[in-house]
C-alpha cells in the first residue's frame, strides 16, 4: 500500500487493519478522516470510511444524557469500546482516558490505558492536556501503549475555562502552541487541536512532526474529527459552530416515530402483512429471525 500524496488510505477494497504508525505516516499526505463512535452499528457504518474511530468520552453527553463528559468513568469507557471494536474491521480504534483516571501520574495512567487496551482491544488511547502532560504520555509511550494528544480546548477543563471558550486567542497562542509540541515531542503519535483560531492550527501544523486532528481548528490540519452523532444530526442540545451537519437523522427519527405512533392510535399498525396465521405457509422461506412468509 503506498502512502504517497493523495492516496485514500480508507479505500474500502484496503482491509489491512490501520495502526498507529501508519496514521503517523500521513504527516503531510491526504487527510486522516476520524469520526467518533460508541456502538456497533455505527462503528460498521463509519469502519469503511475513516482512518481513526475515536472512542470518546463525548458519550456521557451524547448517549447517557450527561452535562459534561465529567462524569464518564473508566468502565462506560470499556463497556463502549467493546461494542465498537465488534463492529470495526480496518479504521485504528482509540479509546478517551475519562477525567480522573490518568491526572495523578504516570503510573495510574498506565495501568488504566493498559485496562482500556486489554478489556477493548484499542490501539490506542487519547487523553487531554499540554505540557504537563508530557511526562505521563513519555511514560505510556516508552512503554508500549500510543497515545494521541489533546490540546487547545480541553473538555475535560471545562470548570477551569468557565465553559468552552476559544483557547490561543491573542498571547494565549504561545501557550497553546507550547502546548502542542510538548506532547508531540513526548511521543504522541498526533494531536488533537480543538476550537483554536484557524491560524494557529495551520501554524502548529507546520512546526510539528506528528499529524494534527482538528475539531473547530483549521483545514491545513492533516486530519479532521467530529462527533458522529453531531454529523448525522442525532444530538440536538446543542450545535458548536465547528460542527457541520450532512444529515438530519434526529429530525427523520422523530416524524418516523410519529407516525408509529398515529398508525398504533389509529389501528392501521399492524397491518395483514405484519401479523401471523394459524399454518406455516412456507417453512423453506422462513428469514433468519424465524418469521413467516407472507
Amino acid at each position: 500500500m503506498t502512502l504517497g500524496k493523495g492516496t485514500l488510505l480508507s479505500a474500502a477494497s484496503d482491509t489491512k487493519a490501520v495502526t498507529p504508525p501508519d496514521i503517523r505516516l500521513r504527516k503531510g499526505r491526504a487527510p486522516l478522516v476520524c469520526l467518533t463512535a460508541y456502538t456497533t452499528p455505527i462503528a460498521r457504518l463509519v469502519d469503511r470510511h475513516c482512518d481513526v474511530v475515536l472512542v470518546g468520552d463525548s458519550v456521557g453527553m451524547v448517549l447517557h444524557g450527561l452535562p459534561s463528559t465529567l462524569g464518564v468513568t473508566l468502565d462506560m469507557m470499556i463497556m463502549h469500546g467493546k461494542a465498537v471494536r465488534r463492529g470495526l474491521e480496518r479504521a485504528l480504534m482509540v479509546v478517551d482516558l475519562p477525567f480522573g483516571s490518568y491526572e495523578e501520574g504516570p503510573q495510574q495512567a498506565f495501568r488504566n490505558a493498559a485496562t482500556l487496551m486489554a478489556e477493548t482491544g484499542c490501539a490506542a488511547v487519547k487523553l487531554e492536556g499540554g505540557e504537563k502532560m508530557a511526562p505521563t504520555i513519555a511514560f505510556l509511550a516508552e512503554r508500549g501503549i500510543p497515545v494521541m494528544a489533546h490540546v487547545g480546548l480541553t473538555p475535560q477543563a471545562v470548570n477551569a475555562f468557565g465553559g468552552y471558550p476559544v483557547q490561543g486567542r491573542g498571547a494565549d497562542a504561545d501557550r497553546v502552541g507550547r502546548d502542542a509540541a510538548a506532547v508531540a515531542q513526548a511521543g504522541a503519535f498526533s494531536v488533537v487541536l480543538e476550537k483554536v483560531p484557524e491560524q494557529l492550527a495551520r501554524r502548529i501544523t507546520a512546526e510539528i512532526a506528528v499529524p494534527t486532528i482538528g475539531i473547530g481548528a483549521s483545514p491545513a490540519c492533516d486530519g479532521q474529527i467530529l462527533v458522529v452523532d453531531d454529523m448525522l444530526g442525532l444530538f440536538g442540545a446543542f450545535k458548536p459552530k465547528f460542527v457541520k451537519r450532512y444529515a438530519e437523522l434526529g429530525g427523520e427519527a422523530e416524524a418516523a416515530i410519529a407516525a408509529y405512533a398515529d398508525e398504533v392510535r389509529g389501528r392501521r399498525f399492524p397491518a395483514a402483512e405484519h401479523v401471523f396465521g394459524d399454518t406455516l405457509k412456507n417453512v423453506a422461506a422462513a428469514g433468519p429471525t424465524g418469521g413467516e412468509a407472507a
